[in-house]
């Protein structure tokens, strides 16, 4: 359905439940993160998310909020309201209790429980369902979501920077820091929106990385931490592994590669992750994203290096690429990918982020 027969109105308050559950992001997961506003007489009487771990929903929350002023509302939801009953009620349920007269809904629901039935269980209460409403803006934001449900994987976000001359770092892998301050900022800001933040251990082995949010103030927003170390490297001494009892950290292994220092992560306070091994020896990244997905981790920030970046490239398992180019050369180092991208990653944005340029690359279906 088109934005053209909604009000002006309907798009201002759908633009304040996608701000909403915009929030969230990175802190919802294994669920989507929601945002729901509720309008009586054109004021807004409740609004919600999703809250951190993904209950209560966004429709509860806004019901909580508005409390008797949710009788003859019109609901504003980024998702479509759950019909099926899980460890809470469906919110479509909740939503017919609380009164609501209409339901504003941007983007339905693929998954199985729900697709349709939500909207369904909705108008059989008699209720009025407009479906549609910046529906685009939502599927970006809900895409973590919908990528677990369809594709059994989570979205996957890749980010390098490099040199203006295409480096990453110099020769010798010592650590180089390329970006600027504000593109540093952004880094951090991704993070703190992510599930989690996936790396090659050869990443580690060269930077000892923390991988955390270290924006003021969002520093409790960092993401799970995923090493991917096919013959389980990743030191004891390393910050990742010392700070496993802060921050949780999952290591993705080969089965049967070490189980003495499978033991030792563990032991460590890291969790352990086996998978199949390819006929390298490497992990087999498309079923450690399957595993994450399995433990409901919706969206994947990856930082690692130029192998792990052409590895998900190649395997078709990066979806959104963002390269940050620096206006400085190195004048020779590691090169950031070897060649240029594949015809399917089409350019959607380019912006500056103070001295540095971003570009950012989409998959197409």
């Amino acid at each position: 359905m088109a934005d053209r027969v909604f009000s002006a109105a309907d798009r201002q308050f759908m633009d304040h439940a996608l701000r909403l559950g915009r929030r969230g992001l990175g802190l919802t997961w294994p669920n989507p993160s929601v945002g729901c506003v509720l309008v009586k007489d054109d004021v807004i009487v409740g609004r919600g998310l999703t809250q951190p771990g993904g209950r209560p929903h966004g429709e509860t929350t806004a019901i909580a909020h508005a409390g008797g002023s949710a009788k003859g509302a019109t609901a504003y939801v980024t998702l479509e309201p759950c019909s099926h009953y899980g460890k809470t009620a469906p919110c479509s349920d909740a939503l017919a209790r609380a009164g609501v007269s209409r339901v504003v809904c941007a983007v339905g629901d693929p998954d199985p429980r729900v697709r349709g039935r939500g909207f369904t269980m909705l108008r059989a209460y008699g209720i009025a369902v407009d479906v549609g409403l910046r529906e685009h803006e939502a599927a970006l934001d809900h895409r973590g979501h919908f990528s677990r449900i369809r594709l059994g994987r989570p979205f996957v976000q890749l980010k390098m920077a490099m040199s203006s001359d295409g480096f990453v770092a110099v020769k010798g892998g010592a650590r180089t820091q390329i970006s600027g301050p504000r593109a540093h900022d952004q880094v951090h800001l991704m993070r703190a929106m992510a599930d989690a933040i996936m790396v090659g251990v050869g990443t580690v082995l060269s930077d000892d990385p923390m991988l955390n949010c270290r924006l003021p103030g969002m520093e409790r927003r960092s993401p799970i931490r995923v090493v991917i170390d096919s013959r389980l490297r990743l030191p004891l001494a390393s910050r990742l592994v010392r700070t496993a009892g802060d921050i949780p950290t999952w290591v993705l292994g080969t089965v049967g590669a070490a189980p003495e220092a499978e033991r030792a992560l563990r032991a460590a306070g890291c969790e352990v992750m086996l998978v199949r091994r390819m006929e390298d020896g490497s992990v087999d990244v498309a079923a450690a994203l399957r595993l994450l997905a399995v433990r409901g981790i919706t969206r994947v920030m990856t930082e690692g290096g130029p192998t792990l970046a052409r590895t998900l490239i190649d395997a078709d398992l990066a979806d959104e690429i963002w390269l940050t180019r620096s206006p400085d050369p190195l004048g020779d180092g590691v090169p950031a990918l070897a060649g240029p991208l594949p015809a399917r990653y089409r350019p959607v944005e380019s912006r500056h982020a103070g001295r540095d340029h971003v570009e950012i690359f989409l998959r197409e279906p």
